[in-house]
Order: C-alpha cells, then sequence, then structure tokens
C-alpha cells in the first residue's frame, strides 16, 4: 500500500500534523485510542495551552528552534480552533487554559480535523521495519495480527518521548532518527518530582505550600508539596527541568512574607509567646515542627535578638537541599533532550539530510514548562510539518 505520508504515533502533535498534510496520509499507534497522554493531562481537562506562550518558555540546545514554527502557529490559532469546535475553556493561574470539559473533547477536536482532511487512522498497530528504498520510506506494520507493507514520500517521527511508560512510551522516535544519521542529544526525565532518601519528608506528606524553587540556572514561583518520597507540585516540578544530579535546589519558604518584620512586630507584642507558636501563623503546623528540629527553633519571641530573628529568616528563605534522584521516566510528564534541532530545519522540521522525514513534537529537542507549553510545541510543529508536507511536490 502507498501513502504521501506515514506519520508514526497519534498525539498532539502527530494528529496535528494529519490534518495540515493535505490528504493521503496514515497516522497509525500503538494504543487503542488515539490521544492518549492528551487524555490524562490536566487532571483530565486537558491544559491545551498558554496565554503567555514565548520561545522563553523552551529549553534546547538550540533555544531559537522554536521561534520560526511557533511564530506562524500561535496559542491564539489553537484557541481559535478550540472555538470552533464549541469546546469551552477557563483560565486558570499564570495563562494555563484547561477544557470547561474534558480532555476527551480536544482528542475528538484532532480525530475530527484528521479525518475532515482525508488522513487515516489505525490504532493497535506496531511498527516493524523502516527501511529507505528508492527514494520512498518503507514500514512493516503488525496490525490486528497481519503484517501491512506501506510505503511513502513522507514519513513523521511523532511518537514522542519516554516519559511515563507504562502508557507505552519509547524511544522508538530515536532509534529512527539514529537510523537515518540523526543526531540525538541526552535524554533525561523532565517535569519531574525529586526523590528523597529514607522518606526523609514522609511526616509532612501531604503539606502544601508557596514557595520559591531556585538554582543557578532558574527560579520558580508556585507551590510546593511534600510527599512520601519527597518533594513535587509545579514549583518542584519546573525546577527538575533545569537539574542535574548531586545539585543543590534551594527552597525559599516564605516568598511572600516579610518575616523578620511579622516577627519583630510580635516581639514587642507576644514576646512570652513560643517562636515556633508565631511561625505557625505563617506556615503550615507540620511544617515548622519539622523546622523546629531542622533549624533547631526553640525559646520565646522575647528571647530572639534581631540577629538571631534575620538567621532564621535567612534559613527559612534559603534552604539548601540536594535530592537524592527523580522519579524518573515513570512520572516525568516530558523528556528531555532528543532529536537534535541542528539536524532539522526549523520552519519545516524536515531533516536537512533526508529529504522527506520529519520530527515533531517531543521527539524533538525542544521542551517546555509546566503549563501549557509542551502541547502549544505539539500544536506548533506539528502544523509546520504538516504544511510542509502539504506544500512538498
Amino acid at each position: 500500500m502507498f501513502k504521501n505520508t506515514v506519520i508514526l504515533g497519534a498525539g498532539a502533535a502527530g494528529m496535528m500534523c494529519a490534518a495540515h498534510s493535505g490528504g493521503d496520509c496514515l497516522v497509525i499507534d500503538h494504543a487503542k485510542s488515539p490521544g492518549e497522554k492528551i487524555r490524562i493531562s490536566g487532571g483530565g481537562r486537558c491544559n491545551f495551552t498558554n496565554l503567555d506562550t514565548t520561545p522563553e518558555n523552551y529549553l534546547s540546545q538550540n533555544p531559537h528552534f522554536c521561534k520560526s514554527a511557533m511564530a506562524r502557529y500561535t496559542q491564539w490559532d489553537f484557541i481559535s480552533l478550540v472555538d470552533r469546535h464549541g469546546i469551552a475553556w477557563h483560565e486558570k493561574t499564570l495563562g494555563q487554559l484547561f477544557c470547561d470539559g474534558s480532555a476527551k473533547q480536544i482528542v475528538a477536536l484532532l480525530v475530527q480535523e484528521l479525518q475532515q482532511a482525508g488522513a487515516e487512522l489505525w490504532l493497535q498497530t506496531s511498527v516493524g521495519e523502516v527501511r529507505l528504498e528508492g527514494g520512498r520510506y518503507h514500514l512493516t506494520l503488525l496490525r490486528e495480527g497481519k503484517p501491512h507493507q506501506v510505503s511513502c514520500n513522507n514519513l513523521v517521527l511523532a511518537t514522542g518521548g519516554k516519559s511515563i511508560p507504562k502508557m507505552g512510551a519509547t524511544g522508538l522516535a530515536y532509534d529512527l532518527a539514529q537510523q537515518f544519521g540523526l543526531n540525538l542529544i541526552e535524554t533525561r526525565a523532565g517535569l519531574v518530582p525529586f526523590t528523597f532518601p529514607e522518606g526523609r519528608f514522609a511526616a509532612l506528606a501531604g503539606t502544601a505550600l508557596p514557595t520559591r524553587l531556585s538554582n543557578p540556572r532558574a527560579s520558580f514561583d508556585e507551590a510546593l508539596l511534600f510527599t512520601h518520597r519527597g518533594l513535587s507540585g509545579p514549583s518542584v516540578l519546573q525546577l527538575s527541568s533545569y537539574w542535574r544530579e548531586g545539585e543543590a535546589i534551594s527552597v525559599n519558604l516564605i516568598p511572600q512574607v516579610d518575616l523578620f518584620n511579622a516577627l519583630r512586630d510580635q516581639r514587642q507584642l507576644q514576646g512570652r509567646r513560643a517562636l515556633t507558636t508565631e511561625l505557625a501563623r505563617h506556615l503550615p503546623g507540620r511544617l515548622v515542627e519539622f523546622l523546629a528540629t531542622e533549624f533547631q527553633i526553640t525559646d520565646r519571641l522575647a528571647d530572639q535578638s534581631d540577629a538571631a530573628l534575620q538567621a532564621l529568616c535567612d534559613q527559612l528563605a534559603n534552604w539548601q537541599l540536594i535530592p537524592g534522584g527523580s522519579e524518573g521516566y515513570r512520572t516525568a510528564e516530558v523528556t528531555l533532550g532528543g532529536i537534535d534541532t541542528d539536524a532539522l530545519s526549523s520552519k519545516t522540521m524536515q531533516a536537512k539530510a533526508r529529504p522527506g522525514l520529519f520530527a515533531i513534537g517531543e521527539a524533538v529537542d525542544v521542551t517546555g514548562w509546566l503549563g501549557g507549553y509542551n502541547f502549544q510545541w505539539a500544536w506548533a510543529s506539528g502544523h509546520a510539518a504538516g504544511q510542509a508536507i502539504a506544500s512538498r511536490v
């Protein structure tokens, strides 16, 4: 069987590409349903883009690579598409947009768009041999227990990265990229919780508070959540993409509070009050109990000099922690690294040295922050490749 285009992966980027590739397109996926990562995203409501999307919200060896595709298909373009399909949405914190209803609405939108474009969708289909011969790509596919031979002019790698392997994530895109001579940037888990040895924060599991997490490369003001295994929450997930094993992170537990002046004022008014009692007015009680041991917090407010209060506030604003590791691909929302952007055209997502070979979405070394940015990259890169395929002679 011949198809002009075969897209490997019926995720966000793959289906978006199919919707713009000009028809005569086959999208294949190993899963029973398309868009599985879309379906579970955003607590089942899909954080489908972010109002404040800019290239600065992305990590890549080449920070300029994403600019072209994202300038030609913006968050406003996808919002317009969502509106045309009558999907109600709302804005949460930091420009994040979610469906009012279900993430399944975004999946249905994409399936409808690709079908209207004339693309065909094969699910529960696995990929065997892939080879380039006579200027065409030839694939051996296994569908419902039967082998199928398919050839195409355009082959699109849209199978994502290694994150969440229980959903079937593999390194297929990376394997095929290397097979056809494309370089890879080291991959690692991103947007992932930190782990600590010996259940260090188990007593605090479930405690959350606003924080500022930082290292020399990045800083994020969002919530932190203590877990049985370590640290999670938006600030942790964000910083994890900028963290390397063995490095310390700085946790500011009081980013929104002028604690020094608050403690000094209360020392005048309530000097006999325990310092821990006063701290519990600004921080969760269980956390104060933990910190009382961690920082040896004792005595009454009246017993604290200005220097002692300042020293305590400095500790709370710059708590140095060294994670033992991360939870890895098992729970990571994204994969950092991937197919080297130097091997691709930033305008078309086509491999420079392999005409007809495209790579899009998470498989490429472009990774966004938490908050809808990775979906916007999927829409933009899928759109860029689809448009290029539609116009390719």
